[in-house]
């Protein structure tokens, strides 16, 4: 076999594992985000009052990011001890069964475990997807890969939404389910990646999750890595998730809802990764790019905060839209995670970091957000006359962009990184 044409197969081969990767995540996100799309009419459905839509709808989200947190940990662990490949369909077959389980809730609890045992399946998709494509791909096409992976798989938000406005939310959850056990008998024959292969007759520990907590410089590593990625969630889980709270504060009198403005910022961000992508490529950087697009997050985020007063709801599903295109550096944040932990962490390192950015959604920024608008927060005695909700949102989105810039500034640039390496 010459050189020429083995290059040739190895080119094919890096295609497959790609395109399984994108339509997981493309699966995955549908699931993920389905649940904030249907929230009012599944639970009406069940019979629950007004009120119940709020706090019930927040217990179950809860428990599926509570899902996500563990899982994130366990399919990391699993895709470094078992393999990429291993974690990439029993992953897949957990979540794609636990959907289809959905679709037959009848109360509320069940709803809630079900989504908690979801969430823990959705947790291994992207990790080990991103960490086989990026071990598979040459480090000169590595960021357009992932790119594509993201880019691809985020906009199964879209799908959701759609599903949402011609079905019924228990077909939603059948069509979700159907879809990902379709992707598990597309037989595609993935190529587990070389380098795992490699690690694997090596005697060094693999997917030991405490690595990270017992030596300094790791521990900043990873600490580091998650907090580049917080402004995404601050962005979704707040200012887009309650985009219909703060039209009303705004005093924008039509209705918005919030499921068309996920709908939208989710577009967004789908085109932003595969900017985000081609940008890192160009600049031959993967934080210039970054700087970039946090630029891009700040200027909607002071759009949202003084451009809706009194305005449409179309504004504010553009700016959105605006928000979500910036905070598409996801991609890349997913692929700084996998570039910057050897080969026997990566799935571990990459599958925890995204997760446990969503999980501190409810840990840190919704609690801080919750502390600022409070009558006690300090905000009150410093702007008395504010809007404590505009404000409070308007402080903590500040605190989480500075987070972020700090924390990229610091880490190491990893676009020529060669990801043949252990940790010990």
């Amino acid at each position: 076999m010459t050189a020429s044409h083995h290059n040739h197969q190895n080119h094919k081969l890096l295609s497959i594992p790609l395109v399984v990767a994108a339509l997981g995540y493309f699966v995955d996100i549908y699931d993920l985000l389905l649940f904030s799309i249907i929230r009012v009419p599944s639970l009406k459905s069940l019979g629950l009052s007004d009120e119940g839509l709020l706090t019930d709808g927040e217990h179950i989200i809860t428990m599926q990011m509570l899902g996500l947190l563990i899982g994130g940990i366990l399919w990391g662990v699993l895709g470094d001890k078992k393999g990429r490949l291993s974690v990439l369909f029993g992953s897949i077959l957990l979540y794609s069964l636990a959907n289809i389980g959905n679709g037959f809730v009848q109360t509320v609890d069940q709803y809630a475990w079900i989504r908690f045992i979801a969430g823990i399946g959705l947790a291994g998709e992207l990790g080990a997807g991103i960490t086989l494509v990026s071990e598979l791909t040459p480090k000169e096409k590595r960021g357009l890969a992932t790119s594509l992976v993201a880019g691809i798989g985020l906009s199964g938000a879209v799908l959701a939404y759609f599903c949402k406005e011609f079905f019924d939310w228990r077909i939603c959850y059948f069509i979700g389910g159907g879809m990902g056990i379709l992707l598990l008998f597309m037989r595609i024959s993935v190529f587990e990646s070389g380098m795992f292969h490699h690690v694997k007759k090596q005697a060094v520990k693999r997917g030991n999750f405490f690595m990270f907590f017992t030596r300094k410089e790791l521990f900043i590593r990873y600490i580091k890595s998650i907090c580049i990625g917080l402004p995404t969630w601050f962005v979704i889980g707040v200012l887009v998730t309650f985009s219909s709270e703060f039209a009303k504060h705004f005093g924008i009198t039509e209705a918005v809802d919030s499921g068309k403005a996920v709908m939208y910022a989710y577009a967004s961000i789908s085109i932003g990764d595969i900017v985000i992508g081609v940008v890192s490529h160009g600049l031959k950087s993967r934080k210039q790019a970054l700087y970039v697009f946090y630029s891009i997050t700040l200027i909607f985020m002071a759009l949202f905060f003084h451009a809706l007063w009194q305005g449409s709801a179309q504004a504010m599903y553009w700016v959105c839209a605006g928000l979500g295109f910036g905070t598409g550096f996801w991609a890349i944040f997913v692929t700084m995670a996998a570039e910057q932990f050897g080969t026997n962490i990566r799935a571990t390192a990459t599958t925890t970091i995204p997760n446990m950015v969503r999980g501190l959604l409810s840990i840190f920024i919704l609690p801080l957000f919750k502390w600022l608008r409070t009558e006690n927060g300090f905000l009150h005695q410093w702007f008395p006359n504010s809007d404590p909700f505009i404000t409070g949102a308007m402080v903590t989105g500040m605190i989480v962009m500075l987070i972020a810039v700090v924390a990229a500034a610091t880490s190491k640039e990893t676009f020529h990184k060669d990801l043949n390496f252990v940790e010990h």
